[in-house]
């Protein structure tokens, strides 16, 4: 595993508990420009348990279509940690941790 990987898994297990981030603000975070190697990241997370990936949502707040258990379980995750889920979207403004 790459040194921007490993930093990565340890940014993301610094989300707090009923907080999400976006895959951009992650990629920006570590000096990625896109985003899209975050989600690729995310859905092979070697330490699903204690890597929170169910906390990382699209720039609009949208749950991930491709989240490993899908998104129901996603929403699941993400409500019972007390973050309000509409239409498999969060409110940002409300949710939102920056890194």
């Amino acid at each position: 595993m790459t040194q921007k990987r490993q930093k990565f898994y340890k940014l993301v297990k610094q989300i707090s508990r009923g907080k999400v981030t976006t895959y951009g603000l992650l990629a920006n975070k570590i000096g990625m420009r896109g985003a899209r190697a975050i989600g690729n990241w995310l859905h092979t997370n070697p330490d699903a348990p204690n890597i929170p990936c169910h906390r990382v949502v699209n720039g609009r707040g949208k749950l991930a279509k491709n989240f490993g258990e899908g998104m129901k379980v996603q929403q699941q995750r993400l409500v019972d940690e007390g973050v309000r889920v509409v239409n498999y979207q969060v409110d940002l403004e409300k949710y939102l941790w920056k890194p």
